[in-house]
C-alpha cells in the first residue's frame, strides 16, 4: 500500500515467535523488502498503513471489527505495553486502546500456518 511502513520485525525468544518494534518506522521500499531473502516480507517485517476504511472487508463502516475480534480472542498476549512510534495513528490502539497493544505483537502481516483462534480472527467474514 502507498505510505506503507515497516513498524517491527519478526523475533523468536525462547521458542516463541513475537514482533521486535524498531525504535522508528521504516518506508517500504524494494531495497528494504529484500532484506527478507527468500521468506515472503510478511513473514519477516510487520507493515502499518493508513486504514483503509471502506476499501477493507474488515471495516464495518465505523469500527476495524479485525481489532475487535483480535482484543475479544483468547489468543496470547504480552504482559506490558511495548514502545510503540505508530501508536498516536494506531486505528487499533484509537478504537480498542491498550488492550489492541497486549496483541499486537503477537500478530504477524503474514502468517503461513495460523493458529486457528487468529485465522478466525482473520477471516472478516466471520464473527463470535
Amino acid at each position: 500500500m502507498p505510505g506503507s511502513v515497516v513498524f517491527g520485525v519478526s523475533r523468536e525468544i525462547d521458542g516463541r515467535a513475537f514482533v521486535q518494534h524498531l525504535a522508528e518506522p521504516l518506508p517500504v521500499t524494494a531495497e528494504l523488502l529484500a532484506l527478507a531473502g527468500e521468506a515472503p516480507p510478511g513473514e519477516v517485517f510487520r507493515f502499518a498503513a493508513a486504514c483503509a476504511t471502506d476499501a477493507c472487508a474488515h471495516f464495518d463502516g465505523a469500527n476495524c471489527r479485525l481489532a475487535q475480534k483480535l482484543v475479544a480472542s483468547d489468543l496470547d498476549r504480552v504482559s506490558a505495553v511495548p514502545p510503540c512510534r505508530i501508536r498516536a495513528d494506531c486505528r487499533w490502539f484509537t478504537q480498542e486502546g491498550t488492550r489492541a497493544c497486549l496483541v499486537c505483537p503477537l500478530i504477524f502481516s503474514e502468517n503461513a500456518a495460523p493458529a486457528a483462534e487468529l485465522a478466525h480472527a482473520a477471516d472478516p467474514f466471520t464473527w463470535g
